[in-house]
């Protein structure tokens, strides 16, 4: 699988950011742009009465921007946690490394020999 890095030609100080970096900054605008498009559905289509209050109400617009900056937060980050989730992992990673892998044996144990208590 390549990895492809979507800042490479524009904007240029995106394309030095580290990858963590901009794995954030790409999916920070996946989800506002799925924001964008929820606010707008909601208000466009009225949704209980929301979009004539934006419209009518002084301050709606503040209200709007609110939803549409609250609802950026929560997309963008389930957008960040379903692309983290979905990378590859390597669980056997720790023995590259060269870290030591505990090894199991035996211990003596004594056991005493059962003491006879005589029948009466």
């Amino acid at each position: 699988m390549s990895v492809t890095n979507p800042f490479r030609r524009h904007p240029r100080f995106l394309a030095r950011l580290p990858r963590i970096v901009r794995l954030y900054v790409l999916n920070c605008l996946i989800g506002f742009s799925l924001s964008g498009l929820f606010t707008g559905a909601i208000l466009w289509f009225n949704v209980a009465g929301i979009g004539h209050l934006v419209q009518n109400v002084s301050g709606g617009w503040l209200a709007a921007l609110v939803f549409f900056t609250l609802n950026g937060i929560v997309f963008a980050g389930v957008q960040t946690g379903i692309v983290v989730w979905s990378m590859d992992y390597d669980d056997d990673d720790h023995r590259d490394r060269g870290l030591p892998v505990p090894v199991l044996q035996p211990a003596a144990v004594r056991v005493a020999a059962p003491r006879r208590t005589p029948r009466g």
